[in-house]
């Protein structure tokens, strides 16, 4: 299809110029585009195609110039970027340097806020309504789009609670196409399917209204009469809204979210009316690709395919093994040994590669939907009976938990095991997504284990020691392939590092797996430079291995600490603090880590150059601290020269 219509939207406001026709077409248009985009990289596809038609009647009912729009969890955003200016360069998503995957505020002035996580779309979008009627502006609306999956977090909760009691004119969008990433789970998504399954209430609602006044009744207990019946009629019924309606909103649907005209209407209708709202779209996850619809997980965010006539044809396949592969397999192989250990996930369990362990185990896997601070309390909870938990999340989303490490775990000195994958710097995904901050966070707390496998021969020992380890332990792993390093394991033992090879001239003492790098900058700087750099894969951030620390503080001329993570609070501040209470001097030691700024989408290795923790980058670092040391550098040999 030739894009006839997309061309001419330069701005929401062309759509009013479109006909219900023409409208028609431009959505069919979008999904072609959406299609594009999948065909050149991998990128978030059944969520998007599943919204163009609600993103469209938004746009079409509100102002967004002056009204307030926010599109929780984000990776939905590609129908709303196409209509705001950017599809010129759609095609340039999730590159360095493109359009974002998620909302992004310097994009556009349409893109409030940079969404990522998933829940918090109520609580900002209603703060904006206050906001707003504080500074002035009580006219500008305010709508946030939240997904079913994302609609058990507590947040939403807490949001739906404040907005009920504030009574401000807001509007809920509750996007229900039965998914997250994987199929919902849990109490709410049963509701929400009595609510597909039953007439819209609106309906109803109507008829018990009519009904009430002509039953002839009098006295003081009438009207308390009145109410009690209209509530009887409502729950004989299974309304779906009245979870809602109690919590005090105007609920509104399930109403049609590919009929176009249907969604315009009720949009219109929601605008007048006074109060927080609550209107619940249906949509189908991958609505207008056959494939996407019959799949909707496979499909969420595909490697690049072409479609051809007798199917769809991978562009792309990668049969190498990712480190959240090797955590799988490991876990897999203890819950076969060991019937007290469970796997908890929170909606990730394809993303985590949980599948098999999931169809296997299903007495010991736990899907708890988007809710991480539940997950992780579920998880305490589970090990006070003396069970061996083992929390699956990925770095970034562990953050919500943040009180429930600290309160429930930690606190409580319980054997709970947190494997965190995506830490460190994830790609395309970009900032909302890399996991920078774990290292730092968790080795605040007492009691808790802090480790991070050097290659994938630490993967499966880290997890026997975690799990025989009576206290919190943290094993963290990036979005990467694994590596192995060709050596005899030294086995892992709290709070030891295993020292690869040992030299005076410097050190490198690595973090994570990294450590591969950290070898290969090594064996640059003793080929081409003449210096002799020892490298260490440190294993543990906490406990710290003190002695291997200062050993390498007090005889090599320079240190140089080597960390996928945030640089204030990580492992090289440990190291510092390691130093310092031992009275030594520090001049000679300097850390490589995330910097303090917000690294955008790219591709992995050029985010690692962009930081210098790449071999070119960690070798300069060394050359920088050679040179300060006063060692011998020798010239260089061959043309080799360092590209930074």
């Amino acid at each position: 299809m030739s894009s006839t219509m997309l061309p001419r939207i330069g701005s929401p406001a062309d759509l009013k110029t479109l006909s219900e026709k023409e409208l028609e077409q431009l959505a069919a248009e979008m999904r072609e585009e959406l299609i594009g985009v999948v065909g050149r990289r991998s990128a978030h596809f059944a969520s998007n195609l599943g919204v163009v038609e609600l993103c469209l009647a938004l746009h079409l009912a509100y102002d967004f110039t002056t009204d307030r729009l926010i599109w929780d969890t984000g990776h939905q955003i590609y129908p709303h970027k196409l209509i705001t200016g950017r599809a010129d360069q759609l095609h340039t998503i999730r590159t360095k340097g493109g359009l974002m995957g998620y909302p992004n505020p310097a994009e556009s002035p349409f893109d409030l806020f940079m969404t990522g996580h998933a829940g918090c779309a109520p609580s900002t979008a209603l703060g904006m309504k206050a906001g707003d009627e504080l500074v002035g502006h009580p006219e500008r609306r305010s709508v946030a789009v939240i997904g079913d999956g994302a609609f058990p977090s507590g947040i939403v909760f807490e949001a739906l609670n404040n907005a009920g009691g504030l009574r401000k004119k807001f509007l809920v969008v509750l996007n229900d196409n039965k998914m997250s990433i994987c199929p919902r789970v849990g109490g709410l998504a049963y509701y929400l399917d009595k609510a597909r399954m039953t007439p819209t209430y609106n309906d109803w609602n109507k008829r018990v209204r009519k009904l009430l006044p002509s039953i002839p009744l009098v006295g003081e207990g009438a009207d308390r009469w009145l109410q009690q019946f209209k509530d009887a009629i409502k729950a004989s019924i299974h309304d779906g809204g009245m979870l809602f309606e109690e919590l005090g909103f105007a609920y509104i649907g399930p109403i049609d979210g590919h009929d176009l005209r249907t969604l315009r209407a009720y949009l219109e209708r929601v605008k007048a009316m006074d109060g927080p709202v609550l209107l619940h779209v249906l949509t189908d996850k991958g609505h207008g690709f056959a494939p996407a619809e019959k799949d909707p997980v496979k499909f969420h965010a595909p490697a690049p395919f072409h479609q051809a006539e007798h199917g769809i044809v991978p562009l792309k396949i990668s049969s190498s093994r990712a480190y959240t592969d090797a955590v799988s397999a490991a876990l897999f192989e203890v819950l076969q040994r060991d019937p007290k250990v469970a796997v908890l996930t929170a909606a990730m369990c394809e993303g985590n590669k949980l599948q098999r362990i999931r169809e296997t185990f299903p007495n010991q896997f736990f899907d708890v939907g988007i809710c991480e601070s539940h997950a992780v309390a579920f998880a305490a909870g589970m090990a006070k009976t003396g069970a061996r938990p083992v929390v699956d999340i990925y770095s970034t989303f562990l953050q919500r938990s943040f009180d429930q490490i600290f309160q429930e775990v930690a606190l409580q000195n319980l054997p709970v095991v947190f494997t965190l994958d995506r830490a460190g710097l994830v790609g395309a995904d970009g900032p909302t997504h890399h996991g920078s901050y774990d290292l730092a966070y968790m080795r605040i707390f007492p009691n808790m284990v802090v480790m991070a496998p050097g290659d994938e021969k630490d993967v499966a020992p880290m997890l026997e020691f975690a799990l025989r380890h009576d206290a919190p332990v943290s094993i963290r792993y990036p979005k990467a392939n694994v590596e192995t390093i060709d050596r005899e394991v030294q086995p892992i033992e709290l709070g030891q590092a295993e020292i690869l090879e040992w030299e005076t001239d410097g050190v490198f003492l690595a973090c994570g797996t990294l450590v591969g790098t950290c070898l290969r900058a090594a064996e640059r700087l003793r080929e081409v430079y003449g210096l002799r750099v020892g490298v260490v894969n440190a294993r543990f951030v906490k406990p710290l291995d003190k002695p291997t620390v200062l050993k390498a503080i007090e005889e090599c001329g320079f240190v140089l600490t080597v960390e996928e993570g945030c640089l204030a609070g990580g492992f090289g501040s440990a190291v510092l603090e390691a130093a310092s209470d031992a009275g030594l001097t520090t001049a000679h030691v300097r850390r490589l880590g995330l910097p303090d700024y917000f690294v955008l989408h790219a591709e992995r290795e050029e985010q690692l150059a962009e930081v210098g923790l790449d071999v070119d980058g960690i070798t300069q670092a060394a050359l920088d601290m050679a040179r300060a040391a006063g060692l011998p550098v020798a010239a260089l040999e061959n043309g080799h020269a360092c590209a930074r």
